[in-house]
């Protein structure tokens, strides 16, 4: 499990068994709680998004007597159109991306990404409903899939855990990394994939104050090349200015705690983002977050209260990364200012992005389906 989605999935799960019957179909390796459907043997060595249709096949068939089924994700919308026609039941799509707003994914998967992108399209089209996970989500998929009805596009944001993530100590990860909790730590959490923005952020650090130390989770490079492009990227960046810690490995939940309570300022540098439940977790965290306007990322960044908004102009990609610099130097340089932000980013989060709530309002969707 990982990214923004799979949180979701885990943690609306966990609230939905609290209101209603839940079965989870999915991919992968094998847990308790769930059924999980491998991809077709025969696939083994075909493109991996025709592996994962066929993985949707076997979810398909294996939905039962529900009454609702429920998706998300390209990775199972086709299981769920297709179980809907197979026993005449309501789908429900949760869109937590949109193919045709990452075109950068045929980098990834070739001619899969045709295959996603029809896979995407047929589902999204067909389903009952489509929840969006902002409502900036909720203007891509009306501009994006114009045949889909409004009226059945319904927001229902991301969520936190605001008792996973909580401000303070201990920080035992940052001594690992040889990071000084004394001195102003400026983070980021994330994939390296175009979506995130790395590249920008590496850029925009040549200019951040010599003082501020950043701290880089990135791994998982959706390609070799983009991957080598990042290396290159701080390798270069260490040169110049030093103070880079770079995690590649997949931390666990507290170790990524620790860091985000840690910073002065977590920036989120995407330039696509439906909603960007990260920076939920660094607000949670009592941490500032310096973030692109981009998507839905607005919905949860306050401009001027939780944190800075950054304008994001893809023709101007050096003016952003100076903003960038500008705006987390101006936080890190004043520790009044940045704990006046995080203070406000976690009233924010708790007050208004609860699981038990956004359960709650799934739950809506599904009975007005039934209905």
């Amino acid at each position: 499990m990982y990214g923004g989605a799979g949180v979701h999935v885990t943690e609306l799960t966990n609230r939905l068994r609290d209101l209603c019957a839940v079965d989870v179909h999915c991919m992968g390796a094998p847990r308790n709680g769930a059924t999980v459907h491998r991809p077709d043997p025969e696939l083994y060595a075909a493109n991996a998004a025709l592996q994962m249709m066929s993985a949707q096949l076997r979810m398909a068939d294996a939905v039962g007597d529900a009454q609702v089924v429920h998706s998300h994700t390209w990775y199972a919308g086709l299981a769920g159109h297709l179980a809907g026609l197979l026993y005449g039941i309501p789908h429900v799509l949760t869109a937590h991306s949109l193919e045709p707003r990452r075109p950068w994914k045929a980098e990834q998967l070739g001619g899969g990404y045709r295959l996603s992108s029809w896979s995407e399209r047929t589902a999204m089209e067909n389903a009952d409903a489509v929840i969006a996970v902002s409502e900036g989500m909720r203007g891509d998929v009306i501009d994006a899939y114009p045949t889909v009805d409004p009226s059945r596009v319904h927001v229902v944001h991301n969520g936190i855990d605001a008792k996973v993530w909580h401000p303070g100590g201990p920080y035992s990860v940052l001594a690992e990394l040889g990071v000084d909790v004394e001195r102003p730590i400026v983070s980021f959490v994330g994939r390296i994939t175009r979506q995130k923005g790395v590249a920008h952020l590496v850029a925009a650090a040549q200019d951040f104050d010599p003082e501020i130390q950043l701290v880089l989770c990135a791994g998982a490079a959706d390609t070799k090349e983009l991957g080598d492009e990042i290396a290159l990227a701080v390798t270069e960046l260490e040169r110049v200015r030093g103070n880079v810690y770079w995690v590649k490995d997949m931390l666990p939940t507290e170790s990524v705690r620790q860091i985000l309570s840690a910073s002065a300022v977590f920036v989120c540098p995407s330039v696509y983002e439906p909603l960007g439940i990260v920076n939920l977790e660094a607000m949670a965290c009592a941490t500032a977050v310096v973030a692109s306007d981009v998507g839905g990322i607005p919905e949860v960044v306050d401009d001027g209260v939780t944190g800075t908004l950054v304008h994001y102009d893809p023709t101007r990609a050096r003016e952003y990364e100076q903003a960038l610099a500008e705006a987390v130097n101006r936080i890190g340089r004043d520790p009044a200012l940045a704990e006046r932000y995080g203070l406000a980013g976690r009233a924010r989060a708790v007050a208004r992005f609860d699981w038990a709530t956004i359960a709650a309002r799934t739950v809506d969707v599904y009975r007005g389906v039934l209905r």
